[in-house]
């Protein structure tokens, strides 16, 4: 395999965990809240990344690589500090929508480096670009959320 397209693929790659991670997040902060309004938000958020999920794997396999499968361990890590932080502050609003925009900050951090570090061609960047702006919406609205529930 050319090495441009194994260095393509690697990013598509690295981007399609950062999705899985957002999945599993989202639909893990799900179960931790009983606030419907919530529970409907991350349904949402949850969906953004199964439709950047599905053009990544599109993607690599038209640049004949194999999709990768699960999370990052820093997702797991992620999770499970969630679990702890839903615990310990009895499934608080301000808390739950916290933890989500750290894991917003990290999905925005790794396409923002995909987009500054790579050379890719011009497809490959228009829909990673494509999916920065919806990830990039998708962080914004937590934090706005939780910046209401603050004040």
């Amino acid at each position: 395999m050319e090495e441009t397209n194994q260095k393509s693929i690697d990013v598509l790659n690295n981007l399609l965990e950062i999705n899985n991670d957002r999945i599993e997040g989202y639909n893990h902060a799900i179960k931790e809240t009983d606030q419907a309004d919530l529970k409907g938000l991350f349904a949402h958020l949850s969906a953004t990344s199964h439709t950047c999920k599905q053009e990544l794997i599109a993607e690599v396999q038209k640049l004949g690589g194999t999709p990768i499968e699960g999370t990052k361990a820093t997702g797991k890590l992620y999770r499970v500090w969630m679990d702890v932080k839903a615990a310990l502050t009895n499934k608080d609003r301000v808390a739950i929508l916290n933890s989500c925009e750290f894991g917003e900050d990290v999905a925005v951090k790794n396409y923002e480096d995909s987009l500054k570090n790579y050379t890719m061609g011009s497809e490959i960047f228009t829909l990673i670009t494509k999916q920065y702006n919806a990830i990039k919406a998708d962080h914004d609205k937590i934090k706005s959320i939780r910046d209401l529930v603050k004040a």
